[in-house]
């Protein structure tokens, strides 16, 4: 199983969070000490991995990761693929190798795993909740420091698109912006003058819209609107540059939102707050 993503070193993540639970560098750590002490060196193992509750699953590369760095001899049979939507009791993964190896990497990927779905299973909800062929759900960047590659990837696997990956792949003028800038219109004229694309700017009152178009806006985020303001907004906007609502949006909002028509619908909650997927992992000696 690969697993390669733009910005992000697997060999690194898989060895950095390793090290960390083994307590790599410092003093008395660089070992699992219960397994070590407990378990023979020669004892092998065989795993089932499997989802308790209903998911999305996320992360199933990331655990075999793990397991190999730990055992390059481990036998590994992914059961479902990331994206797969699953019911509770499904068998993700079988796995048998050394013993000692599975139990120390097991922690590592079942967080990396749960965490992952988790988010999945959560995008997956609110594209269902929308139910807008029309509209497409987008992240955010409250992610957590270190996991933002790997979240977005989740959201991805669960059926909606990445909004900005950082702040340098697009402008985002805010109220912020605006207020040193001194206007909407003033502070997007200054992101297009130093070749900035796409400059999205959002906007929190009907005025606004037209100053961000004229000065260069490609796209505008409809900041806490009810739906028929955003309505208001996207017949004012007419097709000149993309819309998207934001703020606001939760499971009960997000369809009439969304049937304003806007081109999208934001939320950070998805990669923000969304509960871990139970998923565990049942070893038996071999």
């Amino acid at each position: 199983m690969t697993f390669t993503l733009p910005g992000f070193d697997l060999a690194r993540f898989i060895r950095d969070t390793l090290d960390e639970d083994l307590g790599v560098g410092l003093d008395g750590g660089g070992k699992d000490v219960t397994s070590d002490s407990v378990i023979p060196a020669d004892a092998r193992f065989a795993g089932v991995m499997d989802s308790r509750d209903p998911v999305v699953v996320a992360g199933l590369p990331l655990a075999e990761a793990f397991f190999r760095h730990l055992d390059p001899e481990v036998e590994i049979e992914a059961l479902v693929e990331d994206g797969d939507a699953v019911k509770a009791g499904t068998d993700l993964m079988r796995l048998k190798g050394n013993a000692r190896a599975l139990l120390t990497a097991e922690r590592s990927a079942l967080n990396i795993v749960q965490h992952l779905s988790g988010i999945a299973a959560m995008t997956r909800e609110y594209v269902d909740a929308m139910d807008n062929a029309h509209c497409t759900l987008l992240d955010t960047r409250k992610t957590l420091p270190g996991l933002r590659v790997l979240e977005k990837y989740a959201v991805r696997m669960g059926g909606a698109q990445n909004h900005r990956m950082g702040l340098w792949d697009a402008a985002m003028i805010k109220d912020n912006h605006v207020a040193v800038a001194g206007s909407v219109g003033e502070a997007v004229r200054r992101a297009r003058d130093a070749g900035v694309k796409p400059i999205i700017c959002e906007v929190d009152r009907l005025d606004q819209i037209e100053p961000a178009i004229e000065a260069g806006a490609h796209h505008l985020l409809l900041d806490n609107m009810p739906p028929d303001v955003l309505k208001q907004a996207v017949a004012m906007v007419a097709g000149r540059t993309a819309t998207e609502a934001s703020g606001g949006i939760n499971l009960d909002t997000i369809k009439a939102k969304a049937a304003s028509g806007v081109d999208y619908c934001s939320v950070g909650r998805l990669t923000q707050s969304a509960p871990a997927a139970d998923v565990g992992l049942d070893f038996t000696p071999l």
